[in-house]
């Protein structure tokens, strides 16, 4: 089905970052917000440093920003310790004026935590909060949809469908969303949006918005990010701080090019 190009509809666009010379390319690029993280290159990304988000903050005044709220690389069925650490970054985050925080728990079956999901929006409350692609990893998609629709303070679910990626899952995600706006329209219940992510780019964005703009599409995420070669002129053969071949000696940085890119056909819409 061809998107409705009739008349202008406005798309937000997310993108991920995990340095200030990232936001500054994702900013010049188009971005209408930020997902402030660490790592992103390795594991998906962590929570970051306060110094990072301060330092973005300053950079790029007036940006929304959502901060990751994830304690380490790895699966998402958190220790007691684990979520102590994440219950601190949130209200340290709140203290320095973050849109809202991104995190997701699972249990050991692959089902949402409920319960300990409901004590980390609880905390962040009244930040906005993102159900990260933790989702994506659940067993069952529509069950994983209904618990999270039941946690009163998530605002949104980042997902690629629980595909390889969004472009790939496209069928699945018109159907989140499908369920999605039919809650959001019902009287007492409230909006919880989807926000596609993974693979979205120039080559995929249109076939994103063809599929996804009928069912309401109105935000996209991406990263937009590229390995670029550092800038090191000494290096010692053998030696390295576990990243594994030509990547010890290489930076993850986003693409202001590739964000222009998906900026500018979301414009034409």
């Amino acid at each position: 089905m061809a998107a409705d190009t009739t008349s202008k509809v406005k798309i937000l666009l997310e993108v991920c970052v995990d340095s200030v010379e990232s936001a500054l390319a994702a900013v010049r690029g188009g971005a209408d917000r930020l997902e402030v993280c660490g790592n992103l290159g390795f594991g998906g990304g962590t929570t970051p440093s306060i110094g990072l988000l301060r330092s973005i903050q300053s950079a790029t005044p007036g940006i929304p920003i959502m901060a990751m709220v994830r304690p380490r690389v790895g699966d998402f069925l958190y220790s007691t310790s684990e979520i102590e650490v994440m219950l601190e970054d949130i209200r340290a985050f709140k203290r320095h004026s973050v849109q809202g925080v991104v995190f997701g728990v699972l249990t050991e079956e692959g089902s949402i935590d409920v319960e300990k999901t409901k004590l980390l929006v609880g905390e962040a409350s009244p930040l906005e909060v993102c159900f990260h692609r933790a989702f994506d990893l659940t067993g069952d998609v529509y069950r994983a949809f209904g618990d999270i629709l039941s946690i009163s303070g998530i605002t949104r679910i980042l997902t690629s469908g629980q595909g390889v990626s969004a472009p790939a899952s496209l069928e699945v995600l018109a159907s989140l969303m499908q369920s999605a706006k039919s809650q959001s329209e019902t009287p007492g219940l409230r909006q919880l949006r989807i926000l596609p992510g993974s693979g979205i780019n120039a080559s995929s964005i249109k076939k994103v918005c063809d599929v996804l703009l009928p069912q309401g599409l109105r935000e996209v995420h991406l990263s937009g990010g590229q390995w670029i070669d550092g800038n090191m002129a000494f290096r010692p053969g053998g030696m390295g701080m576990g990243a594994g071949g030509d990547r010890e000696w290489a930076i993850w940085r986003t693409s202001e090019e590739s964000v222009q890119a998906v900026r500018t056909f979301l414009d034409s819409l």
